[in-house]
């Protein structure tokens, strides 16, 4: 398999080192910096620097755009410009509707892996970046199925949980679960240094709690002010939410109820606990097969139903009939529970599932 990778920063870097040693790929890529490029091929995560965007992708059967998401649009654009007509084009941007709905393309599939570090650039790229990692894709009804197939079963082999998701549950989540901890990060470090300027009391030494709340502040400037400002509504809309939290609870510890404040903190511990489980861990595959007409956007229609339920899918194959006319998905489940509403929601969509 030939795989182009736009952008060899920590993502693009990654993918290209899992992509090479896990799946035996030949990685050409290119960067706008030639010396991000140099680094890359010193440090074996590359197979070939390439002169051009247009000499990267010629040939490949998958390319991955990793750039900035303020330099997504265009430089998408020229990938699936130059890129051959049975090539896979994902992008890998923390935000998603903007760049979804400006491409009307069968080839690109949109995507975000959630996985990363506070350190930047392809010097600290791990093959196992990716290990266990949600990767969200977001398929439209115009993705083509076998398309979309190859991309998740290749991130699979990755080491990557692929999940379908739209583009607008997508970045209110990702407001909420990623870009909302950068700006309190921000805030509490920025918040720590006024005081200590300030000339009160000296602070003392950081303790584990100020450490780990902070640990992604200031993170790369380059990447995250183009998240900030193409989430930002959604961000504000979470940040109105929190504001309005933190509210209730200044007025439960300036009333000093003790007894609202134990039931707040216990409740939270709680809620992590359930937010951190791993529903799927130990759980037997259930296959499901549906027999789908050869339609654009079919494969996409499924799996982002699926993804709206709660319903992981574990693996997924294509089989279509010699005449293309139509063909089934073969899907695997985590359990019996998960195979049963999958099945509901598919038949209600009007495809017939049969249990192999």
């Amino acid at each position: 398999m030939r795989i182009a990778v736009i952008g060899v920063g920590l993502i693009g870097g990654s993918i290209a080192l899992a992509a090479r040693q896990r799946l035996g790929a030949e990685v050409i890529a290119w960067d706008a910096d030639p010396a991000a490029l140099e680094e890359a091929l010193s440090l074996g995560a590359i197979d070939r620097a390439a002169p051009s965007l247009q000499d990267a992708v010629h040939g490949a059967e998958v390319a991955f755009v990793a750039v900035p998401v303020g330099a997504l649009p265009d430089t998408l654009a020229d990938v699936l410009k130059a890129a051959p007509a049975d090539c896979a084009v994902t992008d890998v941007g923390s935000t998603k509707r903007a760049i979804v709905a400006g491409q009307a393309d069968q080839r690109f599939v949109g995507g975000h892996p959630l996985a990363g570090a506070e350190t930047a650039g392809v010097a600290h790229a791990r093959v196992d970046l990716f290990e266990g990692s949600t990767w969200y894709l977001t398929p439209t009804p115009r993705s083509s199925g076998l398309l979309y197939e190859r991309l998740y079963r290749l991130l699979g082999a990755l080491g990557a949980r692929p999940e379908a998701i739209d583009p607008e549950t997508h970045d209110a989540t990702l407001a909420l679960v990623s870009h909302l901890p950068h700006v309190l990060a921000n805030a509490l470090v920025t918040r720590a240094f006024d005081e200590l300027e300030a000339g009160a009391a000296p602070l003392p030494a950081s303790g584990p709690s100020f450490r780990d709340a902070t640990r992604v502040a200031g993170a790369p400037s380059a990447i995250w002010t183009d998240i900030y400002m193409s989430n930002r509504d959604a961000l504000v809309a979470q940040l109105d939410a929190l504001l309005q939290h933190l509210q209730t609870v200044r007025g439960r510890l300036a009333d000093a109820d003790a007894a609202a404040i134990t039931a707040w903190n216990e409740a939270a511990a709680g809620y992590r606990r359930r937010l951190m489980e791993d529903e799927v861990t130990g759980q037997e595959l259930v296959e499901l097969r549906a027999a789908v007409p050869n339609r654009p956007g079919v494969v996409a229609e499924l799996a982002l139903e699926l993804g709206r339920a709660g319903v992981n899918i574990a693996d997924l194959a294509l089989h279509p009939a010699p005449d293309m006319s139509e063909g089934v998905v073969a899907l695997w489940l985590p359990g019996p529970d998960a195979a049963g509403q999958a099945q509901e929601i598919i038949e209600k969509l009007g495809h017939p599932v049969f249990r192999p």
